[in-house]
């Protein structure tokens, strides 16, 4: 068993940042007393180089409508931030064993520097200030933009966080659970644990795991169902907001956190409506588990819907029927029942907290994951539009100024990026989920494909959402001629996510994408201009072969296709290299600052 990693106390960490990554900015390993490897917390490079990747970073306030916010609901909100606090500190456990320690010296080199005008904390303050920095963003001292290289210390990102045992392989899982089959069902379930006991691997329920956050957090929860619900509240409240749906989706997602069974809150929160809070809360995503793709992560998305805009979209759930009949595939492999309640909110976030804030920033979801609800209710898509703006404005524009052919700038407005992000989520709720193995077994694309399926399933996001909005704009639910805005705002938006990483599922999967669209002439380079140029009649042939391929792929769960598609597609040309220099001023991705100084002073943080 591996022995349990430790971090030098302050003054070591003082005498082994402060001077290593003022001077040189090279690493060191530290070796201490018999044996138990304790990894460096020097820095692996010059501060010059840290500056330069908070700034990949732009800050950008993020603000929502206070007006419209009563006092009861203002204290609502308070809770729902202490709750996602709290979905902060679980994530930060999930990604790595050592990060809570490491976390507290950093923080007590913080505070040193400002308590103790001629410590070594105090003389290189900017220094550890940013150290501190970098490391809240990417929750651990790895740089999610730069490949999960470690900033700190030397030590490799572990595939699988913090879900197994460091020294766990694939392998070592599939023969515990071949040696023990009544094991399957925990082992690759999305909400346990995988820890050495004795001599060998036991499944432990993310209720047991972090049972002392998570008590925290339910009482929170119900703590702000009751002030939604109490009855001298209800009246202050704008007309036609009623939160019962969402005090039952709290109560019972509380419920969930000591139960470990979070199906009937899944379902609970598919029906939440009538409100102006909206509320996500609890495991969801798999990406942090690059071992085998099964465990989810904790994260929190509080917000304040906008019932207009939400209104506006909510008539595209009376077309997933439509959507789902017409993808590019053998009808076999279609869900001829596909969930049709499929809600649409479109929020201004006020608060996110623990995967989600991690790194790069989310601008929408469809969830839950779960493939029964999904089949029951369908899925709810939620587009951040705050954040959406954000990025349109500070990111995705200056990369079309860059690089896109100057006659196709007018295609690029919000609405298209705005309505790509939204296909990108409905595509999510469509195609395979549930298949059966070719000796009839039941399973899921997810199981199936392991690590390789976030980066296809959100490959199959992005064109199957650019094949169902041509759909959408002949049934003329969007305008005619936005399916042209969509294709074009579409290639800015591929470097967008590129420059996310090549460990990113995003970044490889509009890899894959670009890649295959030149491959189909869909997308050319001019050689006199170095632009980009979408060429529009090769766009929807080339985006529903493409589709085929990721659908098919996901229909009958074949992990080998998968592992030769993403091989053969998801590495950049020298092109894009090239194209890549030319954007390096411009920010990769943004970094909320979070306007919740009204809520958070009612919980006094």
């Amino acid at each position: 068993m591996k022995p349990e990693t430790r971090f030098t106390s302050i003054i070591v960490l003082l005498a082994l940042v402060i001077p290593l990554a003022s001077s040189c900015g090279g690493s060191s390993d530290e070796s201490p007393a018999q044996g138990t490897p304790i990894p460096s917390i020097a820095m692996s490079i010059s501060h010059e180089e840290l500056k330069a990747r908070i700034d990949k970073y732009a800050g950008v306030a993020i603000s929502y409508d206070q007006s419209i916010v009563s006092e009861p609901e203002k204290r609502a909100l308070a809770k729902l931030v202490e709750a996602g606090y709290i979905m902060d500190e679980i994530f930060l456990r999930q990604v790595w064993s050592g990060n809570t320690a490491m976390r507290d010296d950093l923080h007590m080199a913080v505070l040193d520097s400002h308590e103790n005008p001629r410590s070594e904390a105090a003389i290189h303050r900017d220094l550890v200030e940013d150290i501190d920095h970098f490391f809240r963003i990417n929750f651990g001292p790895w740089d999610r933009l730069d490949e999960d290289s470690p900033f700190i210390g030397t030590i490799p990102k572990p595939a699988g966080a913090n879900y197994y045992p460091e020294d766990l392989s694939t392998e070592d899982f599939e023969a515990h659970i071949a040696a023990n089959p009544g094991d399957e069902e925990a082992f690759r379930g999305f909400f346990t644990t995988i820890r050495r006991q004795d001599d060998g691997l036991v499944a432990v329920p993310y209720s047991t795991e972090y049972k002392d956050q998570l008590q925290r957090a339910a009482a929170l929860l119900h703590e702000t169902a009751d002030i939604l619900t109490k009855s001298e509240n209800v009246g202050k409240y704008a007309a036609g907001v009623d939160y019962t749906t969402l005090a039952t989706f709290l109560r019972s997602r509380a419920d969930a956190f000591s139960s470990n069974d979070y199906f009937q809150s899944d379902m609970d929160w598919m029906d939440v409506r009538d409100n102006i809070i909206d509320v996500t809360i609890g495991p969801y995503e798999t990406y942090e588990d690059g071992l085998n793709g099964y465990k989810a992560a904790f994260e929190t998305f509080i917000a304040i819907r906008n019932p207009t805009d939400s209104k506006k979209l909510e008539g595209i759930k009376g077309y997933l029927q439509l959507l789902e009949n017409s993808l590019p595939i053998p009808d076999e492999h279609k869900n001829p029942n596909r969930g049709s309640e499929s809600p649409i909110s479109v929020v201004d976030l006020v608060f996110a907290g623990g995967d989600t804030k991690a790194g790069v920033q989310t601008i929408a979801f469809n969830l839950p994951n779960d493939e029964r609800v999904r089949e029951a209710k369908g899925s709810k898509k939620v587009m951040l539009k705050n954040i959406s703006q954000a990025k349109f404005d500070k990111i995705l524009v200056p990369i079309a100024r860059e690089i896109l052919d100057p006659a196709q700038l007018d295609h690029v407005d919000f609405d298209a990026y705005f309505n790509n992000v939204l296909m990108h989520e409905m595509a999510h709720g469509l195609g395979p989920g549930t298949i059966k193995r070719a000796d009839g077994t039941e399973t899921t694309v997810s199981r199936e494909l392991k690590e390789l399926y976030a980066t296809l399933e959100e490959a199959k996001a992005d064109i199957s959402g650019l094949y169902c909005r041509k759909i959408l704009v002949d049934e003329g639910f969007f305008e005619k001629g936005s399916d042209v805005k969509g294709y074009v705002s579409f290639l800015p938006g591929f470097f967008r996510a590129i420059r996310f990483g090549a460990t990113s599922a995003h970044g490889k999967a509009n890899m894959i994408e670009f890649n295959f669209m030149r491959e189909q002439g869909a997308i050319t380079l001019d050689a006199d201009t170095d632009r980009f140029h979408v060429n529009l009649d090769k766009m929807p042939a080339a985006v529903e072969a493409l589709s085929n391929r990721l659908l098919m792929i996901q229909a009958v769960g074949d992990y080998d296709a998968a592992a030769e598609f993403i091989a053969k597609y998801g590495e950049p040309t020298p092109d894009v290299d090239r194209m890549l220099e030319k954007l390096a001023n411009i920010p990769v991705d943004i970094e909320p600052q979070y306007a919740a100084e009204e809520i958070v002073k009612h919980i006094g943080l």
